[in-house]
């Protein structure tokens, strides 16, 4: 995990060296020809040089606009396109640069620097394969391309292809011996092979190039861990920690490695210390602790959060954490405990409390989890969050008077958060306030148009009415680009062609819902009626009969229908 994420932020960097060469090139001009006048307006260079300076003020439209009118004069001019495509690139249209590139390169396929510019896009756009493509082509072009094969290498690893990983990083070492990357990342194969020997060599040659570099001496100590030569891992942690005495990283897997040998007392002075630090230094306290939390390795990042709590008993955050490891072990007893011991002025308060009062909830104790939150919103009476999460609470318990109250002071803490009005909408809905559900429902899209669930919950209730069933279709697609595979949105929608009388169109969409969520009562039955009304009685009997199988409230309605098709024959 950790060397993945190490991975994933060199090839970041790399691209970023690559696209940062290809814009510091481009501040030279083209070369003019002799029959060129650069200084005479209305020619590619004067252009050219007159997008530079709106490139230089950031006017990256304007730039566009000039280099795409230097083009017109200069439509051979390679160099000229790929300003543009930089550009571009700058402004964040990748798919304008993609489309610049494409049209270049299928009159120069082999133009080097186009290559490395279309592979960097695509890598940026997560497209590995066309990626891959394009630097490989780059290096066969050009053997010289010492960054493309760290692209290239990077690539393969994270398709799982080793063997032409390894290819790729032996090529790149043998053409440039000192490549620090192609060492290191060598190393990287062979550990993963198992032959340590071979990693071990790579990752001392890597050092041997980059000495100050910490990553190949934290490979070799997960190496040395999983040969369990425990000296030599003691040993490279205190070679860290004597050149780098402030590095958190080394103290902490040092003292939890002193914990599992069994030297407690060297862990406990070791994780101590780093407790006393914690006050002045928790930004890089909790980076390293979340790597155990991430990894959901509770027990180890236990080890850790309590040795530093004997050095700062009273430090908020680390409490914090603490609730965190603790609630991931589904000690709850525990977890609260230490989420109660965040004190208002930390950063985490807020985060602690709804911890806290969600624990609750799940120990099925909302009055419990009602009364904390009523406490917090005492001590921090302007928090709208926690007026927010008591309003969600109450509407747990049925409580619909109390929740609007809530989410109205929520509101008016906060009058732009459309978390708040979608919340209050759907409570609206519950207390069957259609309307001021539907209002509710319209302020969430109008402060976030891309709020799927919004655009579903409005379109939908408009079906339900009958009523607005054109704008009904068009919310519910729109909701659909945003969430293409979600079962509810695609029963919506296939509600709508119902209440327009397109059963054919509706039975399609309701049936995909189905088949997105099976056990949704409400989807079934919807499915059941479609069935009913192509005169398909047999399917809409076998639908309707699943639907109250699943089905809490509302059962007479469904029941009736089953009756009668019962009565029917069917």
């Amino acid at each position: 995990m950790k060397s993945y994420c190490y991975l994933r932020i060199v090839l970041l960097s790399l691209i970023l060296i690559v696209f940062g060469c290809a814009a510091q090139t481009s501040r030279r001009l083209p070369e003019p020809s002799a029959a060129r006048v650069i200084s005479a307006p209305g020619n590619q260079y004067y252009y050219f040089t007159a997008a530079e300076i709106q490139r230089a003020k950031g006017n990256l439209d304007k730039a566009v606009v000039l280099l795409r009118r230097a083009i017109e004069l200069d439509p051979e001019s390679l160099y000229l396109q790929r300003e543009l495509a930089t550009v571009y690139l700058q402004n964040k249209e990748n798919l304008n640069a993609l489309e610049v590139l494409e049209n270049l390169l299928a009159k120069n396929p082999d133009d080097v620097k186009s290559l490395i510019l279309y592979g960097g896009i695509r890598q940026v756009r997560k497209e590995k394969q066309q990626a891959i493509s394009a630097y490989e082509k780059v290096i066969s072009l050009d053997p010289k391309q010492e960054k493309v094969y760290s692209l290239l290498g990077g690539l393969y690893l994270q398709t799982g292809d080793l063997k032409r990983a390894q290819e790729i990083f032996s090529r790149q070492v043998k053409v440039f011996p000192a490549s620090y990357t192609g060492h290191f990342f060598l190393g990287r194969i062979h550990a993963r092979q198992g032959r340590d020997k071979e990693a071990e060599s790579e990752f001392q040659k890597a050092l041997e190039l980059a000495p100050d570099r910490l990553e190949p001496k934290f490979q070799l100590i997960d190496l040395y861990k999983t040969r369990s030569r425990t000296r030599d891992v003691i040993r490279m942690y205190e070679e860290i920690l004597t050149n780098y005495p402030g590095n958190i990283r080394a103290g902490m897997e040092l003292g939890l490695y002193y914990q599992r040998q069994g030297r407690r007392q060297e862990a406990e002075r070791l994780l101590t210390r780093l407790g006393q630090r914690s006050p002045s230094e928790f930004e890089v306290v909790v980076t390293a602790i979340q790597l155990y939390l991430d990894q959901k390795k509770y027990e180890d990042a236990l080890v850790v959060i309590n040795g530093l709590l004997k050095g700062a008993p009273e430090n908020p955050d680390i409490h914090h954490l603490a609730g965190i490891a603790y609630y991931g072990l589904k000690d709850y007893a525990r977890a609260v405990a230490h989420f109660k011991k965040v004190i208002p002025q930390s950063r985490f308060f807020q985060d602690a409390v709804v911890h806290v009062a969600y624990i609750y909830q799940d120990e099925k104790k909302n009055n419990e989890a009602i009364k904390y939150l009523q406490s917090a919103v005492e001590k921090d009476p302007d928090n709208s969050d926690f007026k927010f999460y008591l309003g969600t609470f109450y509407e747990e318990i049925k409580d619909y008077e109390n929740a609007e109250r809530y989410l109205q002071e929520a509101i008016s803490l906060e009058p732009d958060n459309p978390r708040y009005y979608f919340r209050l909408g759907v409570v609206y809905d519950k207390q069957k306030k259609k309307e001021a559900s539907m209002a509710a429902m319209r302020k969430v899209i109008e402060l976030d148009p891309r709020h799927a669930s919004a655009l579903n919950y409005l379109g939908y209730t408009y079906a339900d009415l009958g009523k607005n069933l054109d704008e009904a279709e068009r919310l519910i697609r729109e909701a659909l680009k945003y969430k293409p595979n979600d079962g509810y949105i695609t029963d919506s929608l296939g509600w709508v062609f119902y209440k327009k009388g397109d059963f054919k169109t509706a039975l399609k969409y309701l049936r995909k819902a189905v088949e997105l969520v099976p056990d949704d009562p409400t989807m079934l039955e919807h499915l059941g009626d479609a069935y009913l009304k192509l005169n398909n009685k047999p399917k809409a009997l076998k639908y309707y009969k699943k639907s109250l199988q699943v089905k809490e409230d509302g059962k007479k309605e469904l029941e009736k229908k089953i009756r009668s098709l019962q009565r029917n024959g069917t």
